[in-house]
């Protein structure tokens, strides 16, 4: 007869084979308030993006589509946890990240994810040996109303001339103008827009630009 089982005994934690040890909110948005309390400009947000609006970034991805995805300013890795359950497996994220804690939290939290430690608004420097083809979507959560407009136009133009012909560059932003111009004149690129993402604190919006 098999021995009987404590009733308040715990089972030992699995983990995953793909992701590492559980996100913890509070934890995660405990460090973004350090780190946007250290460097506003450069973290942009007080927390972390929150599920309904990381699944939304993430829906524009095709993970038929080949090639590596790359993620600018992933922060503590919400959107990059919806890009692996969206399919996308861990091999193919390339994720670019500033602050030194997140880059650390990341290879651990994420297996198999490429974690570099880099200036994501100089993605042809950051990114020109890293990537082995065309990448097939560009994530950022950047804080792009922090740079003049010049700077985001350059920082949209080096994602295209680094992805496939027709893929995405997916941007949220809590303001409610796009973060870069949605009509140009030029026709370089065409952009679209997702529906309020409401349950998100504060509400957002996902702009997605393509070039034609």
């Amino acid at each position: 007869m098999p021995p009987l089982r404590r009733p308040n005994a715990k089972a030992p934690a699995v983990r995953s084979p793909i992701f590492g040890p559980r996100r913890d909110p509070l934890e995660d948005e405990a460090r973004f308030l350090r780190s946007w309390l250290e460097r506003p400009l450069v973290t942009g947000a007080v927390t972390p993006s929150g599920k309904m609006l990381a699944r939304t970034m993430a829906s524009y991805v095709d993970p038929r589509r080949d090639g590596p995805v790359v993620e600018l300013g992933p922060g503590t890795g919400p959107v990059t946890e919806a890009l692996i359950r969206r399919g996308i497996a861990p091999e193919r994220l390339i994720l670019v990240e500033f602050n030194p804690d997140f880059c650390r939290l990341l290879t651990h939290r994420f297996p198999g994810v490429t974690v570099i430690r880099g200036d994501a608004y100089d993605m042809r420097a950051t990114l020109g040996s890293v990537l082995a083809q065309p990448a097939a979507a560009t994530i950022s959560s950047l804080p792009l109303f922090t740079k003049p407009l010049e700077q985001r136009l350059d920082l949209l133009n080096a994602a295209h001339d680094l992805m496939q012909p027709g893929a995405p560059f997916v941007q949220f932003t809590y303001a409610v103008v796009p973060p870069i111009p949605a009509r140009c004149e030029a026709g370089s690129y065409t952009a679209d827009r997702s529906n309020r993402v409401w349950l998100n604190l504060p509400p957002a919006r996902v702009w997605v630009y393509r070039r034609p």
